[in-house]
């Protein structure tokens, strides 16, 4: 991989990590498009590691309060009813799905499902989903003519049905195209919470996925010797800064607007992948992977 690549690829991963759109099925595309060899999905995991650096530094206080509490609720069982102590919990209990897929399915993750087939399907079938999941919000949230505004519910309302409802939309991201945020805010949409809720707690569920994903492909990559540790390093550097700045403009963009825009973009890029494939100007097989 030539440093080149790794700004534009680090570019992407910053870019679309924290979007509904799908970061891993952009780093593939990227490259199909470049005609570069797939980056891979331990290069995804890894660069993951920076965008996720972001999260901790934009949501510290939130996660200062909840590691503190959930410590100290462990000794102190009048802790264990502080909201703080308990999504701490829901974090833990939301991880669980993501955790035990990703072990299962890893061949598969970084084989079959990096088919451009599989991906520009998920982008169109997860887009219309958040489609309908936002129409609803937007419907609770307005009203009509003969219905009142519907009271959504905040991460106050949260419970372990809940959190493991939300871990199982994460673990679709699996899949490049499904998109983790994506996944996950459409799953809390459905399930009656706010936007803002939605979002917020789909980035605190994906620390310890993206993390533990990435040290592990960190340590199999430092084993097989077979990654390029500069134009990745720096890779992930670039997506640790753009993706600081993304979170900060999306978690002010959802208070406000739609994820229609969202929307019609998934479905109009799977459009055209299926249309580049058919026509053969696009392999649906990732090359060699770029080492």
């Amino acid at each position: 991989m030539s440093w080149f690549e790794s700004l534009i690829l680090g570019l992407v991963q910053g870019l679309t990590e924290f979007l509904p759109v799908s970061s891993s099925a952009h780093l593939r595309l990227t490259a199909a498009f470049l005609d570069w060899k797939d980056p891979g999905a331990a290069f995804t995991a890894i660069t993951q590691i920076g965008t996720e650096a972001a999260v901790l530094i934009y949501f510290r206080k939130d996660i200062g309060r909840i590691l503190s509490a959930w410590t100290r609720s462990l000794t102190d069982k009048a802790l264990r009813s502080d909201p703080d102590a308990r999504m701490g919990w829901l974090v833990i209990v939301g991880s669980i799905p993501i955790g035990v897929l990703g072990v299962t399915l890893k061949d598969q993750i970084e084989g079959p499902f990096r088919d451009l087939r599989l991906t520009a399907t998920m982008l169109i079938g997860m887009g219309i989903v958040l489609g309908v999941a936002d129409r609803l919000a937007a419907r609770d949230e307005q009203g009509g003519k003969h219905r009142a505004p519907k009271q959504r519910k905040a991460l106050a309302d949260l419970g372990v049905r809940d959190g493991l409802i939300y871990g199982a939309c994460q673990a679709m991201a699996l899949i490049p195209g499904v998109s983790r945020s994506g996944a996950t805010i459409s799953g809390g949409l459905f399930m009656g919470y706010t936007r803002e809720a939605a979002a917020r707690y789909s980035f605190l569920l994906a620390i310890p996925a993206v993390l533990a994903s990435g040290l592990f492909e960190l340590k199999d990559a430092t084993e097989g010797g077979h990654v390029s540790w500069g134009p990745t390093i720096f890779a992930t550097i670039v997506a640790f800064l753009v993706g600081y700045a993304v979170i900060a403009w999306f978690m002010k963009f959802i208070t406000t607007k739609s994820f229609m825009p969202f929307v019609y973009y998934r479905i109009a890029l799977g459009i055209l992948i299926i249309v580049l494939v058919s026509m053969g100007a696009l392999s649906p097989h990732a090359a060699e992977s770029a080492g």
